[in-house]
């Protein structure tokens, strides 16, 4: 039977890391009983969510600049009769949720990352109050037992989040105080959503978390379990080709997990895994909880696992009392890993963090100057692990159209962009090529067997 109500329109705005792309996956998910439909402009839409995040620089004013702009649309839409529903999700909302409202009082609904599972229930509350809605607490309850199993399809290359949260309280970081303590989903959850996700076309997922690889859930048959178990379970589920995780941290990488790389073949042989500072004493003053030297030995057993893994990683230049000493350490770990990718940043004081009210704050010309040099370093380094894939032969996950006429597009196992000419008919097929030439963000190849993985 059709359903007799008129959809409603809901546009998302989605800052930051793939945990909150996830999230506002599932918010359309949980509104969609409502008969809130996407939409990929707000001037027809009946609800807008900012999903936010906390983590980059100017993060909060960045919400007020696009808030701003919202309010006249809301304005306008009102004037003609039409209501709109306004609301700030994820990290910004949980730390400064009084403080929204305060400054954007036309904010209809507030809610922190842990609790979207109760978006029916907020709006309800806003169409009937006459202020706004807040719900930042961090609840007893697990949001994912309360979640729809029913979700719209993500595509061949799908998002899962198995483990939400931190206990690590590096000085820099937000992290814990706006997703809370680290938390972990079942095996049996996890599994029966990527199960889903396969049935509805998923051939690579890639399992999200603060700290992913921290992950402890319970397994299949209820006895705790760690992370290289649940990825041995994972590739066991028929259709999926492709397993991929991040964000892991250093102290998590134990030596289940690290064989795992060797032996799961559905494992992709590229990691991310940050370090953030080759310098013990930054190591220390961060509270990362590890050295320079444990780092370099878990890449070791890394490569003597899996020769072909490829790694990435995470920087920060200018932490409170970085000398030049401890940065040329940083380039020193650089120059002896060698990264195929890594994402680096100037460090940027976050309120209520141990690190924004340090002593030994560097200038912003030094931090400039370093996360420069920094830069070049790593661009360098990509350059050549881009340029040493010329004329090796390796599958390819086809994902869409390419960037020009005749070419189609994928990922190579180290989740490079590849480019080659071929039917559009090869996308979703994992095909054979052979690279032709590497360059700094991508490869070029040739079409070998067309066949492959169909």
């Amino acid at each position: 039977m059709t359903d007799p109500r008129p959809a409603r329109r809901l546009h998302m705005i989605t800052w930051g890391c793939q945990m909150n792309v996830y999230d506002s996956g599932r918010m359309a998910d949980v509104l969609a009983p409502l008969g809130y439909v996407p939409t990929a402009v707000p001037d027809d839409a009946d609800m807008v969510i900012l999903n936010t995040c906390h983590i980059r620089d100017r993060a909060a004013e960045k919400v007020f600049s696009e808030l701003g702009r919202l309010r006249l649309l809301k304005q306008a839409r009102a004037e003609a009769g039409q209501g709109m529903v306004l609301a700030v999700a994820g990290c910004v909302a949980q730390a400064e949720g009084a403080e929204i409202l305060a400054r954007a009082p036309y904010v209809d609904i507030v809610l922190g990352p842990q609790t979207y599972h109760k978006l029916p229930e907020m709006v309800a509350r806003a169409s009937r109050a006459a202020g706004a809605v807040i719900e930042t607490d961090f609840p007893v309850e697990d949001k994912f037992d309360h979640l729809p199993d029913a979700a719209a399809p993500q595509g061949l290359t799908a998002f899962l989040t198995i483990q939400e949260g931190c206990d690590k309280f590096c000085s820099f970081c937000v992290v814990p105080y706006t997703r809370g303590a680290e938390a972990s989903r079942p095996a049996a959850a996890v599994l029966a959503e990527a199960r889903r996700l396969v049935a509805q076309g998923s051939r690579e997922i890639t399992l999200l978390g603060q700290n992913v690889n921290a992950w402890h859930g319970a397994g299949p048959d209820g006895q705790p379990a760690r992370f290289g178990q649940l990825v041995r379970w994972l590739a066991e589920v028929p259709g999926l080709d492709r397993i991929r995780y991040t964000t892991s941290h250093p102290r998590d990488m134990d030596d289940e997990l690290i064989a795992a790389h060797g032996e799961v073949a559905a494992l992709m042989p590229f990691l991310h895994l940050p370090v953030q500072s080759g310098s013990d004493r930054m190591l220390t003053a961060m509270n990362r909880r590890h050295t320079a030297a444990d780092y370099l030995r878990i890449v070791e057993k890394l490569r003597l696992a899996r020769p072909d893994i490829a790694l990435s990683s995470d920087f920060i230049v200018g932490h409170p009392g970085e000398t030049e000493a401890d940065f040329q350490a940083t380039l020193d770990l650089i120059r002896e890993v060698r990264f195929a990718s890594a994402f680096s940043f100037k460090y940027s004081p976050r309120p209520g963090t141990p690190a924004a009210g340090a002593a030994g704050q560097v200038a912003e010309d030094v931090k400039d100057r370093r996360l420069q040099e920094l830069q070049a370093l790593l661009r360098e380094q990509q350059t050549e692990f881009n340029a040493a894939c010329a004329g090796r032969t390796m599958d390819v996950l086809v994902t869409g159209p390419g960037r020009r006429p005749g070419q189609i597009g994928g990922r190579s196992p180290w989740l490079q962009p590849v480019h080659m000419a071929g039917p559009q008919s090869l996308i979703g097929r994992i095909v054979t090529v052979q690279i032709a030439a590497g360059h700094t963000n991508s490869l070029t190849a040739t079409l070998i067997e067309e066949l492959a993985g169909a």
